[in-house]
């Protein structure tokens, strides 16, 4: 994807105001690549650069970095409306002087797949192509209602990565091979690969991720950001490509979590076609920050799940630095030496086959101009493209097509069930009573590894198993860097502890301030 726009590598390597920016001589905009959403409003409010320029300033960077320079592919593409909106926000600015929202002029890159009106949703698979909506999911509406500029399309793992046996995460026909801007020769994570990368090397300040298992989380490991994977509800799905209706959400990813926290307070609202958010007892709040403690560790219980480590030696050093830390800040640390929730996976898989199938042909129904209705459909005009087929199998999608769409069917009630006990009632929630916990940490993942188009990825260290099947919050937090690669920390709790982990999240990244900036370097090794 190549544009036109004039390539300005606007990377601040001088000086910098208070609020993260400047404008240079030749009144181009240079943003630090660590500004954050009240370093723009500062700018907006004191009147130093304008919405248009800000936006400016990210098109331009996408250009020059994503497709000119290191070629990230973490864009897939540009709302040509992003102007439009900037300019109008600017004009609210100057008539009224107040901000519309808590996200006023702050450029954010969804995931795509979720659906924007006007804007292909494509999935990243050369089969949607011509999806097009003509609405636009209410999780976009909300980001918009809050001020926010949808500034384009990030890549992902082809079909949210729930397609092939075997895949490399951030590939994708439509974006090809999303690279981590730490080396770019090493593994930005799926499937919010692209949101996970954009946000790290700054095309935007906010991104929007989803996660099935794993695919917030494991990007802001690997791409040394923050991710917050909420409770299955509280964000709605609808006009978001699905995977599992049990499993599917929304989530914010950002440089810090003060960022994240004021993301998810807009993205909260209750639909009315999504079951979930309309669930007894939910509970949503439409502002996070009231949790933004740098004490909110004090006196608290936080286990510490052992066993996610998976003898990785290297990894050892920086989560005994990272439980330290969360003792300094006043926590007990509790050692957790059993697995939680691993026997939920394969009553997991039973589940998201038999709503994969069925989700897929509600989308098609809302969705006429991809030209598909039914997950035979779909595997018939992939099967027939080389591209799709040149490296992955597209089994998952064959094997989704043979489960009966009726989702009363006694096998999937019970896998249904089976998943949520082992997950829920002898998972997480026996662990949190069982030590008498406020919540639990351990090992985001390992250090990015070596991307390999051909054999697949390499995962080896994950803590968030029994969150993703619970439908339970889910917090990533950067926490150290091995040879020049960020690792993260995971944060785990109850369902509809978000304003909780928050807190816990933000004293620990006060405490610890690992986030780094990214230098795009190719296959070095930082001693």
């Amino acid at each position: 994807m190549k544009r036109t726009t004039p390539l300005f590598l606007l990377i601040a390597s001088a000086l910098f105001w208070s609020t993260g920016c400047t404008l240079e001589s030749n009144q181009s905009l240079s943003l630090d690549p660590e500004v954050t959403i009240q370093d723009l409003h500062t700018g907006y409010q004191q009147e130093r650069f304008t919405a248009e320029q800000v936006v400016q300033f990210y098109l331009d960077r996408i250009a020059a970095l994503d497709d000119e320079g290191p070629e990230l592919n973490a864009v897939i593409g540009t709302n040509p409306k992003a102007q439009n909106k900037a300019r109008e926000l600017d004009s609210i600015y100057a008539a009224t002087g107040n901000l519309v929202g808590p996200l006023h002029g702050i450029p954010v890159l969804l995931k795509d797949n979720i659906d924007v009106k006007g804007m292909a949703t494509t999935v990243g698979s050369n089969a949607l192509l011509d999806n097009v909506p003509s609405t636009s999911s209410p999780l976009a509406q909300q980001l918009e209602n809050a001020g926010a500029i949808i500034l384009g399309k990030a890549n992902l793992s082809e079909l949210a990565n729930f397609h092939s046996t075997h895949s490399s995460s951030g590939w994708s026909p439509v974006g090809g091979q999303c690279k981590n801007p730490y080396d770019l020769t090493r593994n930005p994570c799926g499937s919010s690969s692209g949101s996970g990368a954009s946000v790290a090397a700054n095309f935007c300040v906010l991104a929007i991720g989803t996660e099935t298992n794993g695919s917030i989380t494991c990007p802001a490991n690997n791409n040394g950001i923050v991710g917050i994977k909420p409770t299955v509800g509280l964000i709605s799905r609808t006009g978001i490509f699905p995977i599992s209706s049990t499993q599917d959400t929304g989530g914010p990813m950002a440089r810090s979590v003060k960022d994240a926290a004021i993301a998810l307070g807009t993205m909260v609202a209750s639909d009315p076609l999504d079951a979930k958010t309309l669930q007894p007892g939910r509970q949503a709040e439409t502002d996070y920050t009231a949790y933004l403690d740098d004490r909110a560790l004090e006196g608290t219980r936080i286990g510490y799940y052992k066993q996610a480590m998976n003898d990785h030696f290297l990894l050892q050093e920086a989560m005994d630095n990272a439980l330290q830390a969360l003792e300094d800040q006043g926590a007990t640390v509790v050692l957790i030496d059993e697995a939680i929730g691993d026997d939920a996976t394969n009553p997991s898989y039973e589940v998201m086959f038999y709503e994969y199938r069925q989700g897929v042909q509600s989308y098609f129904a809302s969705n006429p101009s991809s030209g598909l209705k039914s997950m035979s459909d779909l595997i018939a005009s992939i099967k027939t493209d080389s591209m799709e087929m040149a490296f992955h199998d597209h089994a998952l999608l064959d094997i989704s097509d043979t489960y009966t769409p009726e989702l009363k069917d006694s096998a999937y009630q019970a896998a249904l069930e089976e998943a949520r006990r082992r997950s829920q009632d002898e998972g997480i929630d026996r662990m949190l009573t069982t030590y008498n916990l406020d919540a639990i940490v351990g090992p985001a993942g390992g250090p990015a590894w070596k991307t390999d188009i051909i054999n697949g990825d390499h995962f080896g260290v994950y803590s968030g198993n029994a969150s993703a099947i619970a439908g339970y919050p889910h917090i990533v937090v950067p926490m150290a860097s091995i040879h020049g690669l960020p690792v993260g920390l995971s944060i785990l709790g109850g369902k509809w502890s978000e304003g909780a982990l928050i807190g816990y999240a933000y004293d620990f990244e006060q405490a610890v301030g690992a986030r780094f900036t990214p230098t795009f370097r190719n296959g070095s090794v930082e001693e």
